[in-house]
């Protein structure tokens, strides 16, 4: 006679059957996860952009990113201490050269303007005074060395008399040598006051040369003194637009400090940074490609700062069109610096999956018709069209070049 199970051993018994079909289950789970990632998702061919690797140049250029500005640029600082009196323009109006664009308190600058006019005047008639004077100094000076001249031709003739006189029996050795020792003492003094004069000569033109100098310093003072004047009163240096000024009635302005700037909205160019690692592949008259959207523009490197900011090199792009209306202040823009020439390389179109490094990058690669396949390729160096391909594709081969980026853990997908 059969005898009952007990409930406690049935239990386990369905527990068991329990426990075995879910690690079955989860087994065939794993097991399908496995089977579908190998084969690979599917993905829309409409959404794919595909390159063939093709042969060809690559001029090869290195990516910077730089900003809109005016092709120029002019501060207008204040040149005295003063304040604002009044404002005659905003900023963003158009300006003529010579425009007035603000007024500043003047009237320190008049009183010095007017001590330097009349500290030059006073040096002027000092110079012509001492002018007067040393000539009649001289003139004085000229007269006494020809009277001592005089006075030694008379002597001359007395001594001639006398030896006259005493060839004759009528006169003295006595007068002779009188007469012979007065003559030395006239060529003496006649030497002296020549000495004299030539030597009141040179103190005196030394003299008129000193004061001529504090006369020229006079004379440069008052013209900077002037020059700051004129500069104080605030103008427009050109044809432009006024991009800033002091509209503050009453604010105090320092010497030095800016009150108005005008640009030329009209023309433009690019100031840019580049990481330090290829500073040294920038240079003066680089050729230079900016790309704004889907526009791009050619230009030529200028103003490269030689230090290196931060870990960034700074320079300027002159670009060739710099009144192109895509050009806007202030509009960041894609730079690249052209550098060297590569011949007969296999390269693929540069595109949003490039991080603009050289590398291994993991592309999807088209086998057959309907099959894409992960492969790691080694790219080399770029430009905003191309990329170098260094290894693991061959010529006439398709790769996805845009972004795969939801695709990453796949290894094969299917097009459909």
């Amino acid at each position: 006679m059969d005898r009952e199970i007990p409930i406690e051993v049935r239990r386990k018994a369905l527990q068991k059957q329990i426990i075995r079909a879910a690690i079955i289950v989860v087994a065939a789970i794993a097991v399908i996860c496995i089977i579908i990632n190998i084969s690979g998702s599917s993905i829309p061919r409409k959404s794919l952009i595909l390159c063939t690797v093709d042969r060809g140049t690559i001029e090869t250029s290195y990516t910077a990113s730089g900003v809109v500005a005016p092709a120029f640029e002019e501060i207008i600082n204040s040149p005295i201490t003063s304040r604002v009196l009044e404002v005659y323009h905003k900023s963003g109006d158009a300006v003529e050269e010579g425009t007035p664009l603000l007024k500043l308190d003047l009237q320190e600058a008049k009183t010095d303007l007017g001590k330097a006019e009349d500290e030059l005047n006073m040096k002027k008639c000092e110079l012509e005074q001492l002018r007067l004077n040393n000539q009649t100094e001289l003139n004085d000076l000229a007269m006494k060395v020809k009277v001592a001249k005089m006075e030694e031709n008379r002597m001359e003739v007395e001594v001639r008399n006398e030896r006259y006189l005493d060839s004759l029996g009528s006169g003295t050795t006595d007068k002779v040598r009188e007469a012979e020792m007065n003559l030395k003492k006239g060529e003496l003094q006649l030497a002296q006051m020549q000495q004299q004069y030539s030597n009141e000569k040179l103190v005196k033109a030394a003299n008129y040369k000193s004061k001529e100098l504090e006369y020229s310093i006079s004379q440069k003072n008052l013209e900077n003194i002037r020059k700051t004047f004129a500069d104080a009163q605030i103008k427009a240096p050109r044809k432009a637009v006024l991009t800033f000024i002091n509209n503050q009635i009453g604010a105090q302005v320092a010497q030095g400090s800016k009150v108005a700037s005008v640009a030329d909205l009209n023309h433009y160019k690019v100031d840019c940074e580049i990481a330090d690692t290829y500073g040294s592949r920038v240079a003066v008259g680089g050729k230079a490609i900016v790309r704004i959207g889907s526009k791009q523009m050619t230009g030529m490197i200028t103003n490269v700062t030689p230090q290196s900011q931060n870990g960034m090199n700074e320079f300027s792009v002159q670009l060739e069109k710099d009144d192109d209306p895509a050009l806007r202040s202030g509009l960041k823009v894609e730079v690249f610096v052209m550098s060297s020439i590569k011949d007969n390389v296999l390269r693929i179109a540069n595109s949003s999956f490039y991080s603009a490094d050289k590398g291994e990058y993991d592309l999807f690669v088209l086998e057959g018709n309907d099959k894409l396949v992960k492969r790691k390729i080694k790219l080399g160096d770029s430009n905003f069209d191309y990329i170098e391909v260094l290894s693991g594709l061959s010529e006439g081969e398709k790769v996805v070049v845009n972004d795969m980026t939801d695709y990453k853990n796949k290894g094969k997908l299917k097009i459909k």
